[in-house]
């Protein structure tokens, strides 16, 4: 729990401070009660990974950490073999003394679209709901937060947000193993990220609250979601599955996103950006061992998915507590 006694201590003298009367027991519960059957072989990654020395970190305009002459060639070999023992690597991408991890997604481009609309992070607290292996969470210290929490409680993620801490060490990041229905009421951060969330929970409506009671009073939400067309009352509830994921359950409107919103009491409400997903966004790399967005789409029409709904939409929206 060495990881998690530093980001005790961290948050022991900041604003997040009363998180300490309920994180503790919570995630002491998850390492004796919840861990994955595989997370002691990540682990042993981790702690096989080179120990190295660099001045080198972007975190502004990409994750990148380290030169290529800063590692031995045998090192940079036995680490690319090392870190695909943590696949799949959905979001990123990373560039790691050289080694260039190809993710599924390329999470940079989602970046380049919501970073015009969003509040200066300077000096900011920050929390990304379901942040995955965290990549965003790099982007939003470089952009000057100063201090960033992700959460997502997939545990291969936060092993592969781990492998590019042990080399960026930044005491200012962290990643928890947790849901968004284990967070307290924190009411401490000036920005909540919430991005390919919303569409997963069962309700929506629930969800935005449960994101509204981490911000504090006048703070920004950033949201982004699968969307479809229509006006207000517009709201796409799939079958067993869409685009072969199974747990996707509300995917509304821009304009009914935007009701949902200040249904929940959020103010200044406004969709900034609307996207089309493509194979130039999410495909298949040598860093993932499974189907991408090619197979997940009819293969006689890249406007629908593979059971006949709309293809992946996505839209940004943002809103003041």
């Amino acid at each position: 729990m060495s990881h998690y006694n530093a980001f005790y201590q961290a948050i022991a003298g900041n604003r997040l401070s009363h998180w300490l009367d309920t994180l503790p027991a919570q995630l002491t519960d998850w390492q004796k009660n919840h861990l994955h059957g595989e997370y002691a072989q990540w682990q042993k990654v981790l702690e096989q990974l080179p120990v190295t020395q660099t001045q080198h970190v972007n975190i502004k305009d990409s994750v990148t950490v380290g030169l290529p002459e800063e590692i031995e060639a045998g090192q940079l070999k036995r680490l690319e073999h090392m870190l695909k023992r943590l696949k799949p690597w959905r979001k990123g991408p990373y560039h790691i003394h050289g080694l260039h991890i190809d993710t599924e997604w390329r999470s940079d481009f989602k970046w380049d679209r919501l970073a015009p609309h969003t509040s200066d992070l300077k000096d900011r607290y920050v929390l990304d709901i379901g942040c995955g292996s965290g990549y965003h969470l790099w982007r939003m210290r470089g952009a000057g937060a100063k201090f960033v929490v992700g959460v997502d409680p997939t545990q291969l993620f936060v092993t592969q947000f781990n492998a590019v801490q042990h080399f960026i060490q930044d005491n200012n990041v962290h990643l928890l193993p947790l849901g968004v229905e284990q967070l307290p009421e924190l009411n401490a951060f000036d920005t909540v990220f919430a991005m390919g969330v919303l569409y997963h929970r069962r309700s929506p409506i629930d969800f935005i609250y449960q994101l509204k009671a981490q911000l504090v009073k006048g703070g920004e939400l950033v949201l982004e979601t699968l969307i479809v067309d229509g006006d207000e009352n517009t709201v796409l509830v799939p079958g067993e599955r869409y685009a072969k994921m199974r747990n996707v359950w509300f995917l509304p409107s821009g304009k009914a996103m935007c009701a949902w919103l200040e249904r929940c009491g959020f103010s200044n409400v406004r969709m900034v950006n609307t996207d089309i997903t493509d194979v130039a966004e999410q495909r298949k790399t040598d860093w993932i061992d499974t189907e991408s967005l090619k197979d997940f789409l009819d293969p006689n029409d890249a406007s629908k998915t593979i059971e006949g709904y709309p293809a992946p939409k996505r839209a940004i929206f943002i809103a003041n507590k």
